[in-house]
Parts: structure tokens; C-alpha cells; sequence
């Protein structure tokens, strides 16, 4: 019996053949198209471990459609991650399948024996095959095996098992889901990159809701906007450097004039940014909590929480989902008051546990429920003996009316311990002076960069969060600015 998961994209994709399904660089493909491209992989892989070089385009879904409807695992490959160590995962992974098109194959896979190599011809082309798939024990119930954003450290795999993705779009009770009876006629708008779960999120919520979608190999402000104007969803998803974008271009009220609501997640967003964004478009933001390890969200606002109680609750990135638990606790595990700081505990709707799942998330929780996101733990910086979080101070220099984003992290020092540098992007004039003494109206002075370093982008991960390795690689060896301005009161 095919699982839950399984089937509703098997019923999806047979629902109507000439519909419009996914468009791509203007061009829209049918489900038909799809579901004969994704049965083409599936027949192909079956029940394996299966690694997919995943990129944002119709025929890298649709072998991530026929994998999955073929009960398979999706061992996710990046192929953006620089060739060496793409090449070393390779190798480690041993893989008996990999799809991917020609040109990542031939530059990232190298043939050997037991590996069948899947190259990808789009969608209307059988795919060719080079070698024989090894025998495989699989991941038996494990649907994606899935890179974390690695933004603190080298990424690590997290089984998510079909259960915890079917309950993630489909609801708590997946097996008794009615089968959908025709297509939705709103069109979504999927911009996050397949190899993060956001990306794999947003597509199964698709398949679940039975509804097209546009699909864009990565955000870029024109293209989302054009796609915004065309289609005017009624919601869109955008990670808070996209929304940053978003909320300092010259797009207006009426180029979202279709949306009604804004959902933000993966990485954290000021409360002074989402208002600002309400205020510019009339929309609401709502912030949402979530991790790759829980295969989904688990605290988020709805529209209704959010019109009751966002002057009160700003900064919140909402309650529980239904079906979550959430506590706080201090450092021997004890449950600790409303509104008192601890690390966040977590017992998903999307996993079968009764086990609090310890997070590295310093949080608190009011007396309404409300969560609160105060920082990581394992990124504090200890400056000469006070603790500096980089939220608080990225969060300072991004509401900088030039500043576009922000990313801060310690560095070694031979007096303090620890200092924090900052590299910043702009997208209005300022200098490191500048920001120094901006900060110092907002920070204490220990809490002020030893150095800014301003750059025309800051590296990011698939998920759009800083990539914080690359951010420490920048700063290994540079030399701090002058001494910020004194503090003011």
C-alpha cells in the first residue's frame, strides 16, 4: 500500500493531463507533461536511495515527484556548493542512483561501479542511463534525506520521513485525506531553492492543494514581481533577505495588490522590518518558526493572531502550530516561567514522539503562548566577559535605512576573548563610520563591531541565510576599523 504521500501526488498528477501545471521561464508545462517525466524517474529508481543534483527546474521536480511516488529516498545533492566538496559527498554518500543533468554529471559525478547515472533530457525526453544501479538497502520510510542550511558549520544530512512531510502539507491525519477531485485555479509562486526544505515544503504543499505554480530558478526581484502582477496570488513566501529586497525597491501597493498575507521564515526578521513592510504594501507579515530537523514549522502567526495581537506581541514569531508543544528551559532541563529566557524544547506535530527535542534557540514564552526567538546559544559571543548576541546586533545595523542585510559573528581575539565583526550590504550610501556611530545610539558599547566590512553581497546559503562559514573565511586575517564612537545615552 503506497503511503499517504505517495498517492496524493499520483492522484494529483492524473487529475487533468492538459492542465497547466508548473511555468518556467514563461513557458507553462502540463501535468501530464510532469506526471510522464516523474513516472519515467520513478520506473527507473524505484525503492533506492536516489541522489538528485537539484535545481530549480521542472524536470529536477518532476524526478523529485516520481522518486517519491515511487517510494523512494531523495538523497539531495547541491550542486552549487563548490565542485571538490560536492565531489567528496559523492563519494561518501555511495550512491547506487544519481540523477542530474549532463553538465553537473559529467563535472561533479564520476562513474564507478554500482552507480547508475540519471541524466536528466527535460521533460518531454527519455532520460539516458549510463551503468547499473549496486543493490541498496535504502532508508526505508525516509523520503528526503535532506542537507541542513549548514550556516553555523558543514551541513549534516536529517532523514525526513514521509509521515513527517505528509503531515506537514496534508494535515495530522494524512491517511484519511480525501483524494482532491479537481485542480485549484490560483496559481502559487515557489521561489526557494529545492535543495533546502523550504523549497521541497512548498512544492509538496503544491502537490497537496493540487494547485500550479510558477516556479523561478531563484529569487530575483523582477521575475517574483512579474509573477506577483500575473497571477496575483493571494499569499507569497518570502525568507526575510527577499523581503528586505522587496520592502526597499520601487515596487508599490498595487504591484502586490493581490496579496493579502506574507509568510517569512528560515531566518529571523525584525519586527521593525515587517512593519515597515505592512506599512509600504498594506500587508501582513506573518513570521514563522521552523527547522529542517522537524521537517516543518512548528510556531507561526495566523491572520487572525496577528489582527488581535501583533501591536502587543511584535516580534513574536507566533504560537504552536496545531499539534505542537513548546517550553522553555533552563540549563538543567527545569521549565521555566512565562517571559523568563531559556533554550527552546520542541515536540513537533510532524513526528510521532513524546520526547522534548532540545533546540540551540534561546527563547521565552509569554502567557498567551507567544514564542519569542531571543538568539542561538552556541553563537554568543563572549567579549571581555559580556555576552553579545549577533541577533541583537544584526538586527541594530538592518534598521540602518541604508542597510540592505547584515551578518555577525566573533572574532578570536588575543585580549577579549571575542569581538564581533559585522559585514553588511547596502543599498543606499553609507560608510563603516557611519554605521559605528548609528549603532552607538542602539547597542552598548562592547556590543559594537570591531569591524564592518562592507560588501556588494553577502554570501548566503540556499535558504537565504548568511552563510556564516564564508562570512569567517572573510574576516580571517583583515584588520578592525578605528574604534566605534563612544556610546550614547
Amino acid at each position: 500500500m503506497p503511503h499517504p504521500l505517495s498517492r496524493r501526488i499520483g492522484q494529483v498528477l492524473d487529475l487533468d493531463s492538459a492542465a497547466r501545471a508548473i511555468q518556467y521561464d514563461g513557458q507553462w508545462a502540463s501535468w501530464g507533461q510532469i506526471g510522464r517525466a516523474a513516472r519515467r524517474i520513478g520506473a527507473l529508481t524505484g525503492a533506492r536511495r536516489i541522489g538528485v543534483m537539484l535545481r530549480n527546474t521542472p524536470a529536477h521536480v518532476a524526478a523529485l515527484l516520481g522518486i517519491l511516488e515511487a517510494g523512494g529516498t531523495v538523497v539531495v545533492i547541491n550542486p552549487s556548493r563548490g565542485d571538490e566538496r560536492t565531489r567528496a559527498d559523492i563519494a561518501a554518500l555511495a550512491l547506487p542512483v544519481i540523477v542530474g543533468l549532463a553538465d553537473d554529471l559529467a563535472n561533479l559525478a564520476t562513474p564507478t561501479d554500482g552507480t547508475m547515472l540519471v541524466t536528466l533530457a527535460g521533460l518531454d525526453a527519455q532520460p539516458s542511463v549510463t551503468g547499473a544501479p549496486a543493490a541498496d538497502p535504502g532508508r526505508p520510510g525516509v523520503a528526503v534525506w535532506m542537507l541542513t542550511s549548514g550556516t553555523t558549520g558543514p551541513p549534516k544530512r536529517v532523514d525526513l520521513t514521509y509521515t513527517m512531510l505528509a503531515r506537514s502539507v496534508m494535515g495530522r491525519d494524512p491517511e484519511n485525506l480525501p483524494a482532491p477531485t479537481r485542480l485549484r485555479t490560483g496559481v502559487a509562486i515557489v521561489n526557494s531553492p529545492l535543495v533546502h526544505v523550504g523549497g521541497v515544503f512548498r512544492i509538496l504543499l503544491c502537490i497537496a492543494e493540487a494547485r500550479p505554480f510558477v516556479l523561478l530558478p531563484k529569487f530575483e526581484l523582477d521575475r517574483w514581481a512579474e509573477a506577483v502582477r500575473a497571477h496575483r496570488p493571494r499569499a507569497v513566501s518570502l525568507v526575510p533577505a527577499a523581503l528586505r529586497m522587496v520592502l526597499h525597491s520601487d515596487l508599490t501597493r498595487d504591484d502586490l495588490a493581490g496579496v493579502r498575507a506574507v509568510t517569512s521564515g528560515t531566518a529571523p526578521l525584525s519586527a521593525d522590518d515587517a512593519d515597515a513592510f505592512t506599512a509600504k504594501f498594506g500587508i501582513p507579515v506573518l513570521t514563522s518558526y521552523a527547522a529542517t530537523e522537524f521537517g516543518g514549522g512548528v510556531a507561526g502567526w495566523t491572520l487572525t493572531d496577528h489582527q488581535q495581537y501583533w501591536a502587543a506581541k511584535r516580534g513574536s514569531v507566533g504560537r504552536a502550530n496545531p499539534g505542537a508543544r513548546l517550553r522553555v528551559v533552563d540549563d538543567d532541563g527545569t521549565p521555566v516561567g512565562p517571559d523568563e529566557q531559556g533554550l527552546l524544547e520542541v515536540i513537533p506535530a510532524q513526528m510521532d514522539t513524546a520526547d522534548w527535542l532540545r533546540t540551540t534557540d534561546l527563547a521565552r514564552i509569554d502567557a498567551d503562548g507567544f514564542l519569542w526567538i531571543l538568539g542561538r546559544a552556541d553563537q554568543a559571543i563572549i567579549r571581555g566577559g559580556f555576552k553579545v548576541m549577533p541577533d541583537d546586533v544584526r538586527t541594530a545595523l538592518e534598521a540602518h535605512p541604508a542597510v540592505r542585510g547584515a551578518a555577525v559573528i566573533g572574532r578570536p581575539d588575543e585580549r577579549l576573548g571575542e569581538t564581533p565583526v559585522a559585514m553588511v550590504e547596502l543599498h543606499g550610501q553609507a560608510t563603516t563610520a557611519d554605521l559605528s556611530e548609528f549603532l552607538a545610539t542602539r547597542l552598548a558599547r562592547y556590543e559594537i563591531p570591531t569591524d564592518i566590512a562592507i560588501v556588494d553581497v553577502i554570501p548566503r546559503t540556499p535558504s537565504g541565510k548568511a552563510d556564516l562559514g564564508a562570512v569567517r573565511e572573510h574576516f580571517a586575517g583583515t584588520h578592525p576599523v578605528a574604534p566605534p564612537a563612544p556610546h550614547r545615552a
